[in-house]
């Protein structure tokens, strides 16, 4: 999620996470933001602190107290140490000072990510498929497979939860940004690719009227 006023700057923010790999919702302001951020689930924050309804500390600070775990990165001109101080006091774990470089701003959401509220061990496996989470690696019968950015945020999300059906819906929701039409097929369409590049045998089946499930019969 990226919270920012700025138009010019918001769509700069969204481009460069969605080009490296990342599904991206933006909001302007603390209350859309609010809105989407209780209705789904997001690994990483990216705030800016000063919104037009108030001051994002204040916001994370309120949602840290009733549990709220996804990692924040605060955007902010205010480079003062107190005001950094201020961003880590009120919940923040990350604190970036404008102007910055989109570069390093992609690799600092990269590693929140990693450390989110998800609670993704280091490796995933099922059977003879493995995925290294770090290294962004997945192997079958130790075969290096070339995937996408969605096709493998789609199979870490179904190896989470290897044996158990997932709605096509939840895929949507935790694969896709808040742009993707949750009529359409592309959730068939990656699941698609994805069972030609893990071939046989099969490993991800269609569990009918409701989604996907990887596991064996």
């Amino acid at each position: 999620m990226v919270v920012e006023d700025d138009e010019n700057l918001r769509l700069a923010l969204v481009t460069q996470l969605r080009s490296a790999g990342f599904a991206v919702d933006g909001a302007g302001d603390i209350a859309t933001a609010d809105r989407l951020l209780r209705g789904t689930h997001h690994d990483c924050v990216v705030l800016d602190r000063m919104l037009p309804d108030g001051d994002a500390i204040e916001y994370v600070h309120m949602r840290r107290q009733l549990g709220w775990r996804a990692p924040v990165l605060f955007l902010t001109a205010r480079d003062a140490l107190a005001d950094r101080v201020a961003g880590f006091e009120h919940g923040g774990d990350d604190y970036l000072v404008k102007p910055f470089v989109m570069a390093e701003l992609t690799e600092r959401v990269a590693n929140l990510c990693r450390r989110s509220a998800f609670d993704r061990p280091s490796v995933l496996h099922h059977e003879d498929l493995v995925m290294d989470c770090a290294r962004r690696e997945v192997r079958r019968a130790g075969v290096l497979l070339t995937l996408t950015n969605k096709e493998y945020a789609v199979l870490e999300y179904l190896l989470t939860r290897a044996g158990l059906p997932v709605q096509r819906a939840d895929l949507i929701e935790h694969c896709w940004d808040a742009q993707a039409d949750p009529m359409s097929n592309v959730v068939d369409v990656v699941v698609k690719r994805l069972r030609r590049k893990l071939k046989e045998p099969e490993l991800i089946h269609a569990v009918r009227g409701l989604g996907y499930r990887l596991g064996t019969r």
